[in-house]
């Protein structure tokens, strides 16, 4: 949607918007449209659910961002266009390289602004810009300043005239869908790497054999104990430990740890996971 914005405020004639369908947001909702179809009917441009869309638009260019899905050869043929992918190609290709980078450790991500190819983010770049990952940055943030620096590089880029892309170079790294499974805390690992997951969001485990999620906490120093025993608002881990900050009980909502302790009573020694 940021980008939508971007290029209409620049003064872009966009033919056409392709967008997921209307539906359900949360249970027992009327369907109603992506944030994006809802940004272009606001500014008055025609939106469709289906590529077919574009090769009848006459555009001369088209940009992706986001949309999840490879673009047939056969349509790439007819319109070339660009996409504002969030890492530097090209290291985390893929579905999540935001969440990638930062469960990986990296210090520093970026945009690029590169060539769509009929393969998976494996087209030249035009253009690419750094962005240092901070230290206690959650993907959400992370993700916010990514969407901002690369809406103001697809912009300039388009602007200034696409010139001649440079090849990717280096070994290809794939940033993977995120899953259930990665998000699930082992407590035999450093505080560190779930710290790192952790700032992703939607990390869980287990407590009395329900799913609680750990939306906050903070890496500590090794505290004696087996992994995953609680004690206090502190969570014993492979390597240091982690303090509980803000948490969310199955079928409950976000609230700060220490009520959610209040409320449960753990006993002395009792475990996560």
């Amino acid at each position: 949607m940021p980008s939508l914005q971007a290029l209409h405020r620049a003064g872009f004639e966009i033919a056409v918007v392709v967008t997921g369908e209307d539906r359900r947001r949360s249970r027992g909702a009327d369907p109603s449209p992506s944030p994006v179809k809802a940004a272009a009917l606001d500014l008055d441009l025609q939106v469709a659910h289906d590529l077919d869309a574009v090769m009848e638009s006459g555009a001369d260019l088209g940009v992706v961002v986001a949309y999840g899905h490879l673009i047939p050869a056969d349509l790439l043929a007819d319109v070339p266009m660009v996409n504002l992918h969030f890492s530097l190609l090209p290291r985390w290709r893929g579905a999540a390289p935001v969440e990638r980078a930062i469960m990986a450790g990296d210090t520093t991500t970026g945009v690029c602004v590169m060539a769509v190819d009929v393969e998976l983010d494996t087209g030249d770049v035009y253009a690419r810009t750094e962005v240092p990952i901070g230290a206690s940055e959650t993907a959400a943030e992370l993700r916010g300043r990514l969407v901002d620096e690369g809406s103001r590089l697809l912009v300039e880029t388009l602007t200034a005239g696409l010139g001649v892309p440079t090849p990717q170079s280096g070994d290809p790294v794939y940033a993977r869908k995120i899953t259930q499974a990665d998000l699930e805390l082992d407590w035999s690992r450093p505080a560190a790497d779930l710290g790192r997951i952790i700032r992703v969001g939607g990390a869980w485990t287990t407590f009395r054999d329900r799913r609680l999620k750990v939306w906050s906490a903070e890496v500590l120093e090794a505290v004696p104990g087996q992994p995953g025993t609680l004690d206090g608002d502190v969570v014993v881990t492979g390597d240091g430990a982690l303090r509980l900050v803000e948490v969310q009980p199955e079928s409950r909502s976000r609230q700060p740890a220490s009520a959610w302790l209040a409320g449960a009573r753990a006993e002395p020694g009792e475990n996560l996971g």
